[in-house]
């Protein structure tokens, strides 16, 4: 049986700049399509959104679906306290992979 992973993950531009949440089931797919802007009309385009600063791994497409939904309805502190607390100098952790 094949096992799929689903990722809830923030972009940035800048430590404290605009944040975007989405999801995936292909993180290092979906994180080079933000980076080379593939979608010129999207919403990380038009910010420049190209740092991965947080993300979170599921098994399962709704848990992911309910996450993002939860992350998006959310503070935007939140988010930050979220960031902060696993990336504080908010680094672009695409970089590892």
């Amino acid at each position: 049986m094949v096992i799929n992973n689903y990722y809830v993950y923030i972009m940035t531009n800048k430590k404290d700049g605009v944040l975007y949440v989405g999801v995936t089931n292909n993180l290092i797919k979906r994180i080079w399509e933000h980076k080379e802007k593939t979608n010129k009309l999207s919403f990380t385009s038009k910010y420049n959104l190209d740092k991965l600063v947080y993300f979170e791994t599921y098994t399962d497409p709704e848990n992911a679906i309910k996450r993002e939904k939860q992350l998006k309805a959310g503070s935007r502190q939140k988010k930050i306290d979220l960031i902060e607390k696993e990336n504080p100098d908010w680094e672009d952790i695409s970089e590892e992979f």
